[in-house]
């Protein structure tokens, strides 16, 4: 069940809010103000916060920036009688995922927490990274692939060129969206991120391009759409291969024109948008099954910038794991030091059908069970263990076995050198005489496999 924390200084408010989300199905906390509030989100898992304006101690704002900072991954969703809707906007652009005002109807109050509560569900156990993170693009690693993302990054970002970004799930793609905004021009205008895929079909309109009052029941105050507040700046559309036909056409005039009318208006509103799009489906092959237009692929794919799987990326996995670790001993009050050989052997076979976010996940829950400083193979789940070999099973069917025989040697050949040189503190003479290698023999299989400190 997940479970809404409701923040309001107002007793009757709380109690008001909380049956109404409890009749939804939702497990409710609640708390008098933001300091209350802080509380309750380090002792657990909350999927979303509704927090009022004006509070005491700490009011809505700063609850927001400190939820920002210390718990990302959470939804913020404003509700409040104060101030206009210019201060709900300026909440937007801080962070917060949507706002109310009282008085509110319960379907306007269900709908908005609904998309709050599927948005944290889809990007749950995200990879965030800290500020000083982002002068490299946010982005941990140092393979071929991720080069090569990299250098895209540093190629588009100075441009206003819409990007669409491709990838399997968890494999980052919203971080090369944060880092193509942090070093562009616009990086001082908003950032706004939509998931088109925890919005209903029927919002989807408002949403994107805001409503008039009366433009429909439970419209009972204007409201700006998505490409309002990102004006001046950029909008991510994550998923946008949800996004319905029939608003395919309204986007496509959008990324055209850079001008649209909201819901219920007349007045045309023009914006300066850049648009960075995300999406883990084949989109060629929906424009072929006819579920997206093929106009609008072309108008997106002006820049792809595919990011590949964890499974192709293996030189990254051990600097993740790193990076993780340091994360969690952070978040859990924990000294883990590293890991195992027997750990190490794993993470480098296991194929990763969840990428990042499930390297992320396994070693939270590694370190949760761990017995000492250092995670061992015990703490391995069996699963992990029973996993194929990356590179024997997970080839490509025209390839003969001894193609695959090959690539799998060369494989473990590589790891087993890279083993060698950092347990060796790079030292080449030493790293050859543990694996019985000539100096110039261990250099020459270096540079094969682009071994470099």
């Amino acid at each position: 069940m997940d479970k809404v924390l409701v923040v309001d200084d107002e007793l009757n408010m709380r109690l008001v809010l909380s049956a109404m989300l409890k009749k939804e199905g939702y497990e409710v906390a609640s708390a008098a103000d933001g300091y209350e509030a802080l509380q309750i989100l380090t002792s657990g898992r909350i999927a979303a916060v509704v927090t009022d304006l004006k509070m005491p101690r700490i009011d809505g704002m700063e609850l927001l920036r400190r939820i920002r900072e210390d718990f990302p991954e959470v939804p913020v969703v404003m509700i409040t009688a104060h101030g206009t809707v210019a201060t709900a906007v300026e909440a937007l652009k801080k962070g917060a995922l949507d706002y109310i005002t009282k008085p509110f109807e319960l379907e306007e109050l269900k709908n908005v927490i609904s998309k709050a509560v599927k948005t944290r569900n889809l990007k749950d156990n995200e990879l965030f990274l800290p500020p000083e993170e982002i002068e490299r693009a946010g982005i941990i690693g140092a393979s071929q692939s991720t080069l090569e993302v990299f250098d895209a990054i540093k190629r588009v970002a100075p441009t206003t060129t819409t990007i669409l970004i491709t990838g399997e799930t968890g494999t980052g793609k919203e971080l090369v969206a944060e880092a193509i905004h942090r070093n562009s021009p616009r990086t001082n205008n908003p950032l706004i991120k939509v998931n088109c895929a925890a919005i209903a079909e029927t919002l989807m309109e408002s949403e994107l391009f805001g409503h008039e009052k009366g433009a429909f029941t439970g419209a009972v105050i204007a409201k700006p759409g998505r490409f309002e507040l990102a004006h001046k700046g950029t909008l991510f559309l994550d998923e946008v291969g949800e996004i319905p036909r029939d608003m395919q056409v309204k986007l496509l005039r959008v990324l055209q024109k850079q001008e649209f009318e909201r819901v219920g208006g007349v007045k045309t509103i023009k914006v300066d948008v850049r648009i960075i799009a995300a999406t883990n489906k084949n989109l060629q092959k929906s424009v072929q099954d006819g579920s997206f237009r093929e106009d609008l692929y072309y108008r997106l794919n002006v820049f792809p910038i595919p990011v590949p799987p964890l499974r192709e990326r293996t030189d990254d996995i051990l600097p993740l794991v790193k990076f993780f670790i340091e994360k969690f001993n952070l978040k859990l009050d924990m000294g883990i030091s590293g890991v195992d050989d027997g750990v190490r052997d794993m993470l480098l076979r296991y194929p990763w059908p969840g990428n990042i976010r499930e390297l992320e996940n396994l070693i939270e829950r590694m370190m949760l069970l761990a017995k000492s400083d250092v995670l061992s193979s015990s703490e391995i789940p069996a699963e992990f263990n029973e996993a194929p070999v990356v590179g024997v099973t997970q080839v490509d069917d025209t390839r003969t076995l001894k193609d695959a025989m090959r690539a799998h040697i060369e494989n473990v050949e590589r790891q087993m050198i890279m083993k060698c040189l950092e347990e060796s503190d790079w030292n080449v003479t030493k790293t050859a005489k543990i694996l019985g290698l000539s100096r110039k023999g261990l250099q020459l299989k270096m540079i094969r496999y682009d071994l470099r400190k």
